[in-house]
């Protein structure tokens, strides 16, 4: 079993701070980089939104894509992943 390590991740313009497996940090980086790439895309396309709104386009779409894998591993993962971001944006909103 391995250790998990704090990571310090950036989705729009908030910080959040997980644990994970070493491994999975690069991952974890990638994704964010598509998520955070998208909200600037949404940014551009939906002007006059918030952040929050930006977020869950993104999520809705990122959740969307990775249904299309037809990977249900995966996709229990992601949604679980969403679940606590929801809930994370849930209390700050």
């Amino acid at each position: 079993m391995s250790t998990l390590i704090p990571v310090n991740i950036l989705i729009g313009d908030r910080t959040y701070r997980i644990k994970t497996n070493p491994e999975d940090e690069e991952q974890i980086r990638n994704t964010l980089k598509t998520i955070n790439e998208k909200i600037i895309e949404f940014k551009t396309q939906f002007a006059g939104k918030d952040m929050q709104d930006y977020i869950a386009m993104v999520m809705i779409w990122y959740a969307t894509q990775t249904s299309a894998d037809n990977n249900p591993a995966l996709e229990k993962e992601m949604l679980q992943a969403l679940e606590k971001i929801e809930q994370q944006i849930d209390k700050v909103g």
